[in-house]
């Protein structure tokens, strides 16, 4: 111990201070040395690690199991399962059969049905858009809507077109809040006319769920009735004044888009369109996949169908429109697999009715591009031949925002005489 003490001494700085403060194991702190002393913690062996992770690994399971991405795409699982168990219990022999049938009058008619949709939904944005205070013509938002519609079809979930469309909206118009509200509430519109719609038809023409419908209908209307009126009490009485206050606000403002003198005629009647335009498509759809039924029989089925579409378990719209199809069918005695392939047909024709979105959406890319600012970076000097270029972050970002982005952003690319 004297001697490691006499060496330190005579060793640099730097070595004595390491030797004071970490001192061999198994000898004694010199007394010089500093009061707490860092400590060395021992390496877990296999085993100790093996027991420590060993009751961790149910919650990093379910952990897992709750990440983002499962959550962003649980439900296009769920609408690749349905459509495949329906594939495989039912087959494809009358899905192919109803395709093939598809000709050229068949998608001229998607194509002018669609348009009719379209053209009355970005009508009905538009009046829900002006009745908030927003600006919006009508040229960009019925081109906004195709694009929508594209993506809706082109991607999973099919509500990300919307998304695009009310924050594009939003931004462009400098009140991205209001821009939101108004798509949710044209959106809600037509929720509102397919269930007003919906249950009329589904209590009066001849269905599958008619007599359940009229045996459970009233004690489930006064139970979600007073259901509604106790949670919104419990609500009320834990919910403060600011909440309260904001709770209002925005029944006002949906009160105000929707029903007032301003847009509520207009919303009723492009509702009223656009909803038809959807049955008419299914029954399009019924008859070239060879169903004789009768529009009045067609009524029912083309409302659960469309009531199935609203549901954000799909691929494109594909998944629960085919699994209550097939059951609508099979129930009025019309044969499952004959629903599974009107269903199909039907996606399959909405499809060809988006397809003018693809074109917006290319053209305004293009148009991004062409109207983006471009120069031509002169050779590089000895000084700077050997200099990474890289282009500035918005630039990297226009260039690889396709196809959502439809509007060219500042920035151009970096040349040497800036570096």
């Amino acid at each position: 111990m004297s001697g490691r003490v006499q060496s330190v001494g005579t060793a640099p700085a730097s070595d004595a201070v390491t030797a004071l403060l970490e001192p061999p194991v198994g000898e004694a702190t010199p007394a010089h040395a500093p009061a707490f002393p860092r400590p060395r913690t021992p390496e877990p062996t296999q085993a100790g690690a093996q027991e420590s992770a060993g009751p961790d690994t149910p919650r990093r399971f379910l952990t897992r199991l709750n990440c983002r991405a499962l959550r962003t795409h649980f439900g296009t699982a769920v609408g690749v399962v349905i459509l495949a168990a329906l594939l495989w219990r039912l087959g494809t022999g009358v899905l192919l059969d109803g395709l093939r049938r598809i000709d050229t009058v068949t998608l001229l008619a998607a194509v002018g049905i669609g348009a009719v949709t379209t053209v009355f939904s970005a009508w009905r944005w538009q009046l829900v858009a002006r009745a908030l205070g927003i600006r919006l013509a009508f040229g960009p938002a019925v081109a906004d809507y195709y694009r929508a519609l594209f993506l809706n079809a082109a991607l999973p979930g099919g509500v990300l077109g919307d998304v695009h469309r009310a924050v594009r909206h939003g931004q462009s118009a400098g009140d991205l809040r209001r821009g939101v509200k108004a798509v949710v509430l044209e959106r809600v519109a037509g929720q509102i006319a397919l269930t007003v719609f919906g249950a009329a038809v589904l209590l009066i023409l001849p269905s599958p769920v008619r007599d359940d419908v009229r045996g459970f209908a009233p004690p489930a209307a006064l139970a979600a009735a007073g259901a509604l009126a106790v949670v919104l009490a419990v609500r009320h009485n834990r919910t403060s004044a600011r909440r309260r206050g904001a709770l209002r606000s925005a029944l006002g403002e949906a009160r105000q888009g929707l029903l007032s003198r301003q847009a509520g005629p207009g919303v009723a009647l492009s509702s009223a369109v656009i909803l038809a335009g959807h049955v008419a498509m299914f029954v399009v759809a019924a008859r070239v996949a060879g169903s004789a039924a009768s529009v009045p029989v067609l009524l029912p089925l083309a409302v659960l169908a469309l009531v199935a579409m609203g549901l954000p378990v799909n691929v494109g719209g594909f998944g629960p429109r085919e699994g209550v199809t097939a059951w609508a069918f099979g129930a009025a005695g019309l044969g499952a697999s004959s629903g599974v392939a009107v269903a199909v047909v039907y996606g399959v024709l909405s499809f060809v009715a988006s397809l003018p979105g693809a074109v917006v959406l290319v053209a305004r890319w293009y148009t991004g591009l062409r109207g983006y600012p471009r120069t031509s970076a002169p050779a590089p000097s000895p000084e700077v031949s050997n200099a990474y270029v890289a282009p500035k972050d918005s630039t990297r970002l226009a260039s690889s925002s396709f196809p959502f982005s439809a509007e060219p952003r500042e920035g151009r690319p970096m040349t040497p005489d800036s570096v």
